[in-house]
């Protein structure tokens, strides 16, 4: 599991780097949680600036982080830096909607409604 998880490609990256959607949003779209990108509205849930809510400024793929908008520090010579939060201590409040983006969460939400598992892929046999 360590050699996945750091030697993964930024593709499986994203995949791993999903936060979880809030309560209206799960309702709406039938899916827990969605790959986390830029431009998404989120909530803090866990750690110093937990309560926090802001839009994420970039996924930053290579350290597993999230920064987001108000989550911030001072360095001791001035300079303003963002804080990397983990994409499992957010959860999504607003999604940033494109062409491609809905198409996922409408193919996903297809699925649920069918009755199958998402990622599933194998069938049982007796």
């Amino acid at each position: 599991m360590r050699k996945a998880h750091f030697g993964a490609s930024s593709v499986e990256r994203r995949e791993r780097m999903a936060s979880p959607l809030s309560a209206d949003l799960a309702l709406k779209w039938k899916v827990n949680a969605i790959p986390i990108r830029s431009d998404d509205e989120v909530r803090v849930t866990r750690g110093k600036f937990k309560g926090v809510e802001g839009k994420v400024t970039s996924v930053y793929r290579k350290k597993y982080t999230v920064h987001v908008e108000k989550c911030t520090r001072d360095k001791a010579n001035g300079q303003t830096i963002p804080v990397g939060i983990d994409a499992s201590n957010l959860v999504i409040t607003a999604l940033k909607m494109d062409k491609c983006r809905r198409a996922i969460l409408m193919r996903r939400k297809n699925d649920k409604a069918k009755g199958g598992d998402a990622g599933a892929g194998l069938t049982q046999v007796d």
